[in-house]
C-alpha cells in the first residue's frame, strides 16, 4: 500500500544568521491511506506552518512533499489549483465561510470553482449533509448558524469533492466543549466507516484522542510519535496524550 502523504526532510527556515527561526527542521513522516494522524505541540512549535506547507500555502525551505506520489513543489497554475481544491479539503478554525451564501451554497462552492458533477440533489451531498446532521440549516446564513452548525457546513464544504485527504486546523478551536466532541465523533465517522484520510493539527488533547495516531512537534522537530492500539479506548489513549504533553508542558484536565 502506498502512502497517500509522503514527507522528506522537510524544513522551514525565516530570517538569517542569529535572528534565523527552525520552524520545521527536517521533518519527516507518512500518512497512509484511511489513517486518522493528529499532530500536536506547543505554539510555536511548527505545527501550523506544516500544515500550510502540505496545503501548498507556503513553500518550504527544502525537502520534499508528495500527495498520492506526486511532488507538490513542482505544481503551478491549474495543477496547483486542482490541488488545492480537489486533492485535499481544508476545514479551518474559523470556518472560513462566505457570509452572503447559504449553507447549500457554500458546500457546493468548490463544485462550481474546480468543477464536478456533484449538485445538491447528488448522492455525494444527500449523503455528507445527512451524515453531518445539517440538512435543516441548509437555507440559513452563516449569522443564522451556532458555532457547530458553521463548522459541520465547513466540514461538508471540505468533502464534497471527495478529496484525498482532509487537512483540519484546529477544528474545535472555536467550539465549545459539547460541539467539539459533536465534529470530532463526526470526522472519526467518516474516517472508521468512509475510509477518509484526515490530518488534523490540535493542541486539544480531547480532539487528538479520537485520533489512530498523533505526532509531537517540538522546536520544528519530531519529539514522539504515539499509536492507538487495537480495542484501546479513548480514555486510555487519552490518558497516555496527556503523559507526553506533561513533558511538552501542555494537556487539559477530563476527557470530554
Amino acid at each position: 500500500m502506498q502512502p497517500v502523504l509522503k514527507i522528506e526532510s522537510l524544513k522551514k527556515y525565516y530570517g538569517k544568521g542569529d535572528s534565523q527561526t527552525r520552524a520545521l527542521d527536517g521533518i519527516s513522516f507518512q500518512v497512509m491511506p484511511g489513517e486518522f494522524l493528529g499532530i500536536m505541540g506547543a505554539s510555536g512549535s511548527g505545527k501550523s506552518t506544516l500544515l500550510n506547507c502540505i496545503a501548498a500555502v507556503i513553500k518550504p525551505t527544502s525537502g520534499s512533499i508528495e500527495m498520492n506520489g506526486k511532488e507538490i513543489s513542482k505544481l503551478s497554475g491549474s495543477r496547483l489549483a486542482e490541488y488545492r481544491g480537489k486533492d485535499m479539503g481544508y476545514i479551518f478554525q474559523s470556518f472560513e465561510l462566505i457570509d452572503n451564501l447559504t449553507g447549500k451554497e457554500n458546500i457546493l462552492l468548490p463544485v462550481s470553482l474546480h468543477g464536478g458533477k456533484e449538485t445538491a440533489d447528488s448522492e455525494r451531498f444527500q449523503k455528507i449533509t445527512e451524515y453531518l446532521e445539517i440538512k435543516d440549516i441548509l437555507n440559513k446564513f452563516p449569522s443564522q448558524m451556532s458555532g457547530g452548525e458553521k463548522q459541520r457546513i465547513a466540514a461538508a464544504r471540505a468533502l464534497i469533492l471527495n478529496p484525498g485527504m482532509i487537512l483540519c486546523d484546529e477544528p474545535t478551536g472555536a467550539l465549545d466543549s459539547k460541539n467539539a466532541k459533536a465534529l470530532m465523533t463526526k470526522l472519526s465517522g467518516l474516517n472508521s466507516e468512509d475510509g477518509s484520510t484526515i490530518l488534523m493539527v490540535t493542541h486539544d488533547s480531547n480532539a487528538a484522542s479520537f485520533c489512530s495516531r498523533i505526532m509531537f512537534i517540538q522546536d520544528g522537530k519530531l519529539f514522539h510519535e504515539l499509536r492507538k492500539e487495537d480495542e484501546e479506548s479513548r480514555e486510555s489513549f487519552y490518558d497516555r496524550i496527556l503523559k507526553v504533553l506533561a513533558q511538552l508542558g501542555g494537556g487539559s484536565a477530563n476527557v470530554l
